[in-house]
């Protein structure tokens, strides 16, 4: 009979138990990937995945090295991205607390003195009387029956993992933003020297053409047409070193900090580029390498435990609140026997009406994980869209740089066979003219071309998730 009130008296307690473990979370399911298998524009498979290649093996350039790293230790939106990490840990810890009783410990005196005549009794004189108490209680300790505190404690994590993951993927594109900006810089530190020498053997064709003019050699149009190719020329000066000067401040506000003094000399496309092979993988691989699917798929995980808070919200609350401690006239009888005080004092919460709020709080749950869910769809839809962007520039580009190069030297040849014809009187100066400015836009191309080449490498980089790995 003893054993079976035993058993009777545990049942409450065994309930509580497999109650606190229960949660309203629904179970998490990763939606299906919502693009193709394999890139439409991969050509010959690569072993490997772009991402794992550390940003410091794929940016070997010392200068842009030197860069990057300063990027990383200054840059302002990289700083505040790792702050915001910092709020979202603190924010798990305040939602995991939640979860444990809060234990406080308090003393209090009370000192009062009435009058005798107060309460018109039979007592002659005034009273004095003092206490003082102390205790140590917990206050409103909500026992978490339906998982409603771990649901938040899990959205928590979730967002903070979401907002790690946004981090790493701030410092990708800072990476990638810093190595475009220095090849920018590059880019037009070329063209500015394309113009300078293009102004400065216009303005000898210029010279000669005026000398010939004033022999009555040549005709004052051919003056003319000489002097309007040297004022293009100048004009483009003025571009381009308007240019270079935005691309430093441009790379400045991205380093954060004061940029190297020699990196302005050594700022050249023609230093013989390389970057390494990239290879793409498959898209599924960007689940887990991109840092804002990453990130994406834990702000879907954070809406659904949300589901089960806003479900855990339909039942009852329980909280507690107690105390123990002393009371006492006197600060030498505190501690005695017989001076003992207590309190407990459990309170329970039932929804029955609150005009729909629990209702339309738990829809706008559910809406929220669909918004969620279209949200990572599209972070992978935009991933993929981007890979596939890079490795159909990196198909073309190399074709279309050799197109560049070869016309580069056609051009070349034509200004330098027209320039002998003018100067053997064959052919007016008109032709030289052309030729000249047809070699000088396809000079400009060429340089630009580089650029986009070089950028494509970097935007596939990027595209693939690498660049968070050191």
């Amino acid at each position: 009979m003893q054993r079976k009130t035993y058993s009777l008296a545990v049942l409450p307690l065994a309930m509580m138990l497999v109650l606190s473990g229960c949660t309203m979370e629904p179970d998490y399911h990763r939606p299906a990937l919502p693009v193709a298998a394999h890139y439409d524009q991969q050509g010959k498979a690569m072993a490997g995945n772009g991402a794992d290649i550390r940003w410091q093996n794929f940016f070997t350039d010392p200068v842009m090295h030197k860069l990057i790293a300063l990027s990383l230790a200054n840059n302002r939106d990289l700083r505040v991205a790792a702050l915001n990490v910092d709020v979202a840990r603190s924010q798990v810890q305040i939602n995991r607390a939640a979860l444990l009783p809060s234990v406080d410990m308090s003393a209090s005196q009370t000192s009062a003195h009435l009058p005798g005549n107060l309460y018109n009794t039979s007592s002659s004189g005034p009273v004095t009387y003092h206490e003082l108490n102390t205790s140590l209680g917990v206050s409103a300790w909500e026992l978490d029956f339906f998982g409603r505190l771990r649901s938040l404690r899990d959205k928590a994590l979730e967002s903070y993992l979401a907002t790690a993951a946004t981090q790493r993927a701030t410092q990708i594109s800072l990476i990638s933003e810093v190595a475009s900006s220095y090849l920018s810089l590059c880019a037009d530190n070329d063209l500015l020297q394309l113009a300078q020498d293009t102004v400065k053997s216009q303005q000898d064709s210029y010279d000669l053409t005026k000398r010939s003019f004033e022999g009555g050699v040549s005709s004052e149009q051919d003056l003319v047409q000489a002097e309007t190719s040297v004022r293009s020329a100048q004009a483009d000066i003025a571009t381009y070193t308007r240019q270079v000067r935005q691309d430093v401040n441009a790379l400045r506000l991205l380093v954060g900090t004061d940029l190297p003094s020699d990196m302005l000399a050594n700022a050249r496309l023609k230093k013989g580029w390389r970057f390494p092979a990239t290879p793409a993988g498959l898209p599924s691989d960007l689940l887990t390498r991109r840092p804002d699917i990453i990130a994406a798929e834990h702000t879907l995980k954070a809406a659904n435990a949300n589901i089960g808070a806003a479900r855990a919200a339909f039942f009852p609350s329980i909280t507690l609140t107690a105390s123990g401690g002393s009371t006492s006239s006197s600060l030498g009888h505190l501690l005695e026997g017989g001076t003992a005080a207590w309190s407990f004092g459990p309170s329970i919460n039932l929804p029955i009406f609150d005009g729909g709020v629990n209702t339309a709080n738990l829809n706008i749950a559910h809406l929220q994980k669909r918004i969620e869910i279209a949200d990572y769809e599209k972070a992978i839809q935009t991933a993929f869209k981007e890979v596939g962007d890079a490795l159909a520039a990196q198909d073309t580009y190399q074709d279309e740089l050799t197109a560049r190069l070869q016309d580069e030297q056609a051009n070349q040849k034509n200004y330098d066979f027209a320039h002998i014809r003018y100067q053997e009187g064959v052919d007016n100066y008109l032709n030289v003219l052309v030729a000249q400015r047809s070699l000088y836009a396809v000079q400009k191309s060429l340089i630009t071309t580089q650029l986009g080449q070089l950028n494509q490498q970097i935007a596939l980089y990027k595209a693939l998730g690498g660049g968070w790995k050191s």
